[in-house]
């Protein structure tokens, strides 16, 4: 969205216009916000969750194929899911909707619970 360069030479109408288009962007930008710290509080929860498992299965009596497997799967999963949250927390801003377009926010497929 670019804003006029003099808002003085805008007429009420216009101010009102312009008011709630930057409304309706905050909110965007909020709901977007508040998706991708949901996100990474998920998955910085799995990955804790994995970690745990890592150590844990050290007391476990499985034989050395198992733990091999284990272990392998483990640490692809925290892996992949470092890999999330770094693109996560680095993700650039998404590209402006067109108005009225709520399906921007979501456009991510939502939240996917598991």
């Amino acid at each position: 969205m670019e804003l006029p360069s003099d808002l003085d030479q805008l007429n009420p109408q216009q101010l009102r216009e312009l008011t709630a288009s930057l409304i309706q962007t905050v909110n965007q930008q909020t709901e977007l916000l508040k998706y991708r710290q949901l996100k990474i509080d998920q998955l910085t929860h799995e990955r804790a969750t994995l970690k745990r498992w890592r150590f844990a299965r050290r007391s476990e009596q499985i034989d050395a194929v198992q733990r091999s497997l284990l272990d392998e799967s483990i640490d692809a999963d925290i892996e992949a899911i470092q890999i999330e949250l770094e693109a996560l927390r680095s993700a650039p801003e998404l590209p402006q909707a067109a108005e009225g377009d709520a399906t921007a926010i979501g456009a991510a497929g939502g939240i996917a619970a598991d």
